[in-house]
């Protein structure tokens, strides 16, 4: 009996759009397992949360879908992967590929017993680990790092800007919030990049409760995107780079969601 697609699964226009960013077959060796349905069987994962061990029959066996996941995240295609389709959709609503702009956040989430090395966010009342997150003013990811909850704002920020503002040279302001503000940050923000200007974006003190907040909504808005993702309501990787692996697939499944 035949399956029915999960809505997880590539569309054949989706998968036209990815295809060409994949690596080629090998030449010699055994026949590659088709790679549509392995990124169908990761797709599904991020989306359900469910474990390696749990990945439905219908799709490759898991411990071929979690080679190809481990092999994807350590030579950094996911991370390409984002970097091409985010470009792609920003040409489609008529911006430059590279942003000038960006926003700089961080989200503290639970960590499972087996989610790496963690920390105590006092402020969150959380045990946990801690994301990083530069996104462009579409809320598209440019940047992602994970550190122990316990990991002061400032000090995971430079860990992030350190690895990603090479690759985002036309950036000119960068948004945060209160939690990364004062003159040394901003200061070793130009140190590393000369013509970036921090701008840190307030809460109204005499307001109480929830606050939108300009420019600096579109980054909570990603993090709530990610909390669509089962996978990715707790912490269940012990690297930091499988952690941010996850959240490379599901900025790529939104952005295939708005490409075709």
């Amino acid at each position: 009996m035949k399956i029915a697609p999960y809505q997880t699964d590539l569309s054949a226009p989706q998968w036209h759009l990815l295809r060409r960013f994949l690596p080629a077959a090998k030449k010699r060796g055994r026949p590659r397992t088709a790679l549509r349905d392995v990124l169908n069987a990761i797709l599904y994962l991020v989306k359900t949360g469910a474990q390696w061990r749990l990945l439905p029959k219908n799709f490759p066996p898991w411990q071929t879908v979690y080679h190809h996941f481990r092999q994807w995240t350590r030579n950094g295609l996911l991370a390409r992967l984002n970097d091409r389709l985010r470009a792609k959709v920003r040409r489609a609503v008529g911006k430059h590929a590279q942003p000038t702009a960006a926003s700089l956040a961080s989200q503290t989430v639970r960590a499972s017993a087996h989610g790496g090395e963690v920390g105590y966010d006092a402020a969150k009342k959380t045990k946990g680990r801690k994301r990083f997150l530069l996104v462009d003013t579409l809320g598209w990811l440019l940047g992602v790092t994970l550190e122990p909850a316990d990991c002061p704002e400032r000090k995971g920020a430079r860990s992030l800007l350190t690895t990603v503002l090479a690759d985002y040279p036309a950036l000119r302001k960068l948004w945060v919030d209160g939690g990364f503000n004062g003159p040394e940050f901003a200061a070793w923000v130009q140190t590393q990049h000369p013509t970036l200007v921090v701008e840190v974006v307030k809460r109204l003190a005499d307001v109480p409760g929830f606050q939108v907040l300009p420019k600096r909504w579109v980054v909570e808005r990603t993090f709530g995107w990610l909390m669509h993702c089962r996978r990715l309501v707790r912490v269940h990787e012990q690297t930091a780079a499988s952690a941010a692996g996850w959240i490379y697939l599901a900025m790529t499944r939104l952005m295939l969601r708005r490409l075709a």
